[in-house]
């Protein structure tokens, strides 16, 4: 498949034996997003602290186009079944590998250990315990793969479209694609995915993408992990019962809140106050 073809990369991770994660550009960084928000840029007379203390700001508060300014370009190999939860978020890019222009390949998605877990009782969409008779699980799973590989190869040999042909693979198929996003909305999509109550595969990729993304934007991870990936909304409700449960005893010191940070959380605290 198309990843045979030499390509530079900005860091690598294997996923799942077969797949992997390939980070292959970066359009921005931290600074880059502080200059977005700023407008006027004058090089080398902003502070580190600045920086972040302007960032975490615009995180805090949902600014969301200054993010949106900066890129991360990615080349994936995963399941079509994986795939196709990752087409679910349309604000990205992608190019993918085509199976009616080429020959898909005969590699497919062989779960192991404990991601061989039972259907869960209480989620329709999840599993429980692992199961205990994996030896015979991966055997059914090899075998389908290999009567799906048999069948499309005798399919093609008779002449019929690589387009039909392909119709009898499972989506357990790997494929391949380029996928591009804005930095605020792969903060989204990694909030959403890396969940743990996502799909447990395409947490494993939304992990390491964001693993590889780190590295060059540290200031706008971190606050996206105090103020997004870590956070929580309540409800109305729910709210009251906190202003009923706070007796004033803590301080901002207590939790690592600066004195903005300390003054905006009380300030959360009032909205829907009765008059």
């Amino acid at each position: 498949m198309g990843s045979e073809k030499l390509e530079k990369s900005l860091g690598m991770k294997t996923i799942h034996q077969l797949g992997f994660v390939k980070l292959l550009d970066v359009m921005g960084d931290d600074e880059e997003v502080e200059n977005s928000a700023r407008i006027s840029y004058g090089e080398g007379t902003r502070k580190v602290n600045q920086t972040r203390n302007l960032i975490r700001y615009l995180m805090r508060h949902k600014h969301t186009s200054p993010f949106e300014m900066c890129e991360v370009k990615f080349h994936l190999k995963l399941p079509i079944f994986i795939m196709r939860q990752l087409v679910r978020h349309r604000t990205a890019n992608l190019n993918e590998y085509s199976g009616r222009y080429s020959v898909m390949s005969n590699e497919f998605y062989l779960p192991e250990g404990d991601y061989l877990a039972k259907q869960s009782t209480t989620n329709k969409q999840g599993r429980e315990e692992p199961l205990q008779n994996k030896g015979s699980l991966q055997f059914e799973f090899n075998r389908i793969y290999d009567n799906a590989t048999i069948a499309y190869n005798v399919l093609l040999e008779q002449d019929l479209s690589r387009e039909l042909a392909r119709a009898v693979l499972p989506v357990a198929n790997y494929t391949e694609c380029i996928w591009k996003i804005d930095l605020h909305n792969f903060f989204h999509f990694v909030k959403l995915r890396s969940d743990s109550h996502a799909q447990r595969e395409i947490r494993d990729y939304a992990d390491a993408m964001y693993e590889l993304v780190k590295p060059n934007f540290p200031i706008c991870c971190e606050a996206f992990e105090d103020y997004v990936q870590g956070a929580t909304t309540f409800s109305k409700q729910e709210m009251e019962i906190i202003r009923e449960k706070l007796d004033g005893s803590w301080t901002m010191n207590d939790y690592n809140l600066s004195e903005r940070e300390s003054k905006e959380f009380l300030e959360k605290l009032k909205q829907g106050d009765a008059e």
